[in-house]
């Protein structure tokens, strides 16, 4: 289980339907072999996500990781995110690519799942200890963000919808609803008081990973080899992003919380190395800082504030 504290066999029974880790493997060998003309040495590993699985396979041609869903309203969106990211791959950002199938398919839907297939990505999660590796995330999120607003056909996957709330009333709101019941009184007058100087200009919306954190981003060295799993990308503004991944940015699976100050600055310059912050993006990052921050945790901890 990749975040669950569910048992993995029961999981795999209940979700996907095989009896145990051996009819699994059966299965993910005969459709690599059918729909990719693949065929495996021996299935590694199997990981559960929700309704998602994951399997690492060993290849002639190298370790592969098969992702299947058995989400059946996700499936026209997942094919989309494939088409996104073999696009993102052409534009040279590093992303895991899809690979195609016999028929030029990147997201196959076959026995009441849609999979895809991919090379495995050598490298390990981010570690948010690394201020250089902490400082190149932030400067790919830029050149990613710079890629994803060219995207062509963003409207498949987050189709337009009524301009946007402005920042000020959306936080508000916020602040307003039983979302933010845990957050303290002295940190929610803080961020209101911050609310009064923000930039009144409209931002610009545009497609977004929305999911940059460690667990997403594997780096090599100082260098990020991979931005992976796109399943969340959505509309929103460049700098919300910004500031939503640089709170979380050490998120992985388990016994997770908020990095430093330290962190936040060093990739918040990574990204000004690749892309400077606008003076209205500029006048609203403290704000939103204080606000990933509160909605993000469930307890405020004194270095977030």
């Amino acid at each position: 289980m990749l975040w669950e504290a569910d048992d993995p066999l029961s999981a795999l029974d209940k979700r996907f339907g095989f009896t145990d880790e051996k009819s699994a493997a059966d299965w993910v060998a005969a459709t690599l072999d059918e729909h990719w003309g693949v065929r495996i040495r021996a299935c590694e590993r199997i990981v559960i996500s929700d309704h998602n699985a994951l399997a690492w396979v060993d290849t002639q041609s190298g370790r592969l990781l098969a992702k299947w869903s058995v989400a059946p309203w996700l499936f026209e969106r997942l094919a989309e995110i494939a088409r996104l990211t073999h696009w993102l791959n052409d534009q040279g950002l590093p992303v895991s690519v899809p690979l195609p199938a016999l028929d030029g398919r990147l997201q196959v839907e076959v026995d009441n799942t849609s999979m895809s297939l991919q090379r495995e990505i050598k490298g390990d999660l981010l570690d948010t200890d690394d201020p250089h590796q902490v400082r190149a995330a932030g400067a790919i999120l830029a050149q990613l963000q710079d890629a994803l607003a060219a995207y062509p056909e963003a409207d498949r996957i987050a189709a337009p919808s009524q301009p946007p709330t402005p920042l000020p009333a959306r936080i508000t709101g916020w602040l307003d609803s039983d979302d933010a019941q845990h957050v303290p009184a002295k940190a929610g007058d803080a961020l209101r008081r911050l609310l009064t100087d923000l930039p009144s200009d409209d931002l610009p919306i545009q497609l977004a990973h929305y999911d940059f954190r460690s667990a997403n981003v594997l780096c090599a060295g100082t260098e990020v080899a991979a931005v992976i799993d796109f399943e969340e990308v959505r509309l929103d503004h460049r700098v919300v992003e910004l500031a939503r991944s640089a709170v979380l940015l050490g998120t992985r699976f388990h016994d997770w919380g908020p990095v430093s100050p330290e962190v936040h600055a060093e990739f918040l310059a990574g990204y000004q190395s690749a892309r400077p912050l606008t003076p209205v993006e500029a006048g609203c990052w403290d704000a939103l800082l204080l606000w990933q921050s509160l909605a993000s945790f469930d307890r405020v901890n004194d270095g977030l504030i």
